[in-house]
């Protein structure tokens, strides 16, 4: 199994916690993003993926991108530790929460948004500052009101679950670009539990290979 991200990159750092999480061996391929333009763009990587993106799953001979639809196939195929319910509302719940911050928040202030809001828009950082903030702390107004009504240990109940995933990879690049995060107590509660877990530990970005501290 190869897994192609980059070590800041949210999606990738969902995937490699949902592979430690069910305790599978992967290779980890760095596409850096930044670098000579964006590796990305080079043709060896866009045959594995057109949209250009990170990150892209290749296991034996099945390739597969966009980190929800990486993460629920692990969950089929490798079925031990799942992070999805049994029950059919239980795990619409489940995907709710996790694409509140997959699909609606994170796409707004990925790298591309960000840079694009620079290069073609000539908004300067504070600009950009206030963007991200604005949807990112929206997302996470939204998030700790439904919180309330699913929460145990962690996002659903006692279990990790896809929400999970998703959420601790968004806190990291909250705090990245300053977000208060003070009046989420249980995110924040939630977060703080997750982080204490093997998985979680050993999917963060600054242990990766190609990290740059």
């Amino acid at each position: 199994m190869k897994l192609y991200g980059y070590w800041r990159s949210s999606a990738a750092y969902r995937v490699r916690i949902a592979c430690h999480h069910k305790g599978l061996a992967f290779e980890n391929i760095s596409v850096n993003l930044i670098k000579n333009g964006g590796e990305q763009f080079q043709p060896g990587y866009t045959v594995l993926n057109p949209n250009k993106l990170v990150p892209t799953l290749v296991d034996g001979d099945r390739i597969l991108n966009q980190s929800l639809a990486i993460i629920e196939y692990l969950d089929d195929a490798y079925p031990d530790k799942p992070l999805l319910p049994e029950r059919a509302f239980d795990r619409a719940q489940v995907r709710a929460l996790a694409q509140n911050i997959a699909v609606d928040c994170h796409p707004l202030n990925n790298l591309r948004v960000l840079k694009y809001l620079s290069n073609e828009l000539g908004q300067d950082d504070a600009a950009k500052q206030r963007w991200y903030c604005h949807w990112i702390t929206q997302a996470l107004e939204g998030l700790e009101l439904q919180l309330q009504h699913t929460a145990g240990l962690y996002c659903f109940g006692d279990s990790i679950t896809l929400a999970d995933v998703c959420l601790v990879p968004q806190i990291y690049n909250a705090e990245r670009f300053d977000v208060p995060l003070q009046p989420f107590k249980t995110i924040n509660r939630i977060v703080e539990r997750c982080r204490a877990l093997p998985a979680f530990g050993l999917a963060q970005p600054e242990l990766q290979p190609d990290a740059v501290l």
